[in-house]
C-alpha cells in the first residue's frame, strides 16, 4: 500500500487565523492529540513578531515543551520569515524551517509588505544559514492558481518561483492553492507545467477548501504522481489577506478520502476526530470538516 506525506498544519497555519488565542497549554495538547493520533509531520508554530501576529506569540515556550518530548518520533518545523525567526528556530532546536513567498506581487506586498523578488533577498540568508546548519528548508508559494488582487496567475509564474525556491536550497515546493477557487482542470494545467521541470518527489499541494473543491484537487493531483499533501485538523485557519477564503483541507477529510482510496497515511481517523472535537470545544466555534460532522453526528 503506497503512503502519502502529510504534513499537518493546524498548529500554525491554522490556529495563526483564529480570532481566538490559545494559551501554550492549550496548543501543546492540540500538538500531543495529534502525534498520538499517527502524525508524523507537524508544522508547530512561526517565529514572528507578537504584535504582528499574536496568536504565534509563544513560539519558543511551546518549541521547549513539544520537542524535547516528541521530537524524536514527529518532523516539527515551523515558519521563519526572516533571518532573526531562523536564528530563533535554530535556538529552539527546529531540524526544518519553512520561508514562504507567492507570485503575485499585489499578495506578498500585502502579506509580508515586499516584492516578490524581495521576498527571495530577505531569506536567501536562511537558506545560506541553513546549509551551514544541516537544517532542512521548505518552501511556500501562494496564490498559486489566483490572487485576490490580481486574478488567475499563469502556471509558467508559479514554474518561475518554485525553480529559485529549488535553486536557492529548497528540499520540497508547498504549492498553495490560497482562496480555494480552484476546480482539477485548473491543477492540471498547473501541473503539468510544474512536473514538466521539476519531479513530483519536490512537489507538495496545499488546497483551501472554500468552494468545496479541495478533496477533488487532490485526487487531480495524485493521479499526476503528487504524494505530499498540507492539511489541517478539523479545516482550522484561511487567510487573512484573502476576504472569504475558507480553511485549510481538513485532515479528517483528507485520512477518509486516502484511505477509502487505499493509500497509507499513518494517522488514526478516530482518534484524529478526538482531537477535532477538542479544537471545537477550545475555539468555542463549529468546525467545517466534513467527516468530522459525519463522524459527531452519526459515529
Amino acid at each position: 500500500m503506497e503512503t502519502i506525506k502529510i504534513t499537518e498544519v493546524g498548529p500554525r497555519d491554522g490556529l495563526q487565523n483564529e480570532k481566538t488565542i490559545l494559551s501554550t497549554q492549550d496548543k501543546f495538547e492540540f500538538v500531543t492529540r495529534l502525534v498520538e493520533s499517527g502524525a508524523k509531520h507537524i508544522e508547530l508554530t512561526s517565529f514572528v513578531r507578537k504584535d504582528r501576529i499574536p496568536q504565534m506569540g509563544d513560539a519558543s515556550e511551546l518549541a521547549a515543551m513539544v520537542l524535547p518530548k516528541f521530537g524524536s518520533q514527529v518532523q516539527f518545523s515551523c515558519l521563519t520569515p526572516n533571518p532573526k525567526g531562523y536564528e530563533a528556530a535554530l535556538t529552539s532546536g527546529f531540524k526544518e524551517v519553512a520561508v514562504f513567498t507567492a507570485t503575485s506581487e499585489s499578495f506578498t506586498k500585502k502579506n509580508i509588505n515586499m516584492t516578490v523578488l524581495e521576498s527571495f533577498s530577505s531569506f536567501q540568508p536562511i537558506f545560506d544559514n541553513a546549509n551551514r546548519d544541516g537544517i532542512k528548508v521548505r518552501g511556500y508559494i501562494s496564490t498559486v492558481v489566483s490572487c485576490p488582487y490580481e486574478g488567475k496567475i499563469k502556471p509558467s509564474k508559479t514554474l518561475e518561483v518554485a525553480e529559485r525556491l529549488l535553486e536557492a536550497g529548497a528540499y520540497e515546493i508547498s504549492l498553495g492553492e490560497t482562496i480555494g477557487v480552484a476546480v482539477p482542470t485548473e491543477i492540471e494545467a498547473l501541473l503539468e507545467v510544474i512536473l514538466k521541470k521539476i519531479p513530483s518527489s519536490l512537489i507538495n499541494c496545499h488546497f483551501h477548501d472554500t468552494y468545496g473543491m479541495a478533496i477533488a484537487n487532490i485526487k487531480q493531483a495524485l493521479t499526476m504522481g503528487i504524494r505530499s499533501f498540507d492539511s489541517s485538523a478539523g479545516g482550522l485557519g484561511g487567510c487573512p489577506y484573502a476576504k472569504g477564503a475558507a480553511g485549510n483541507v481538513a485532515t479528517e477529510d483528507l485520512v477518509y478520502f486516502l484511505t477509502k482510496e487505499g493509500y497509507e497515511t499513518g494517522i488514526n481517523l478516530d482518534s484524529l476526530v478526538k482531537v477535532s472535537q477538542l479544537m471545537e470545544t477550545k475555539l468555542n466555534r463549529n468546525l467545517n470538516s466534513r467527516t468530522y460532522i459525519a463522524k459527531k453526528n452519526v459515529g
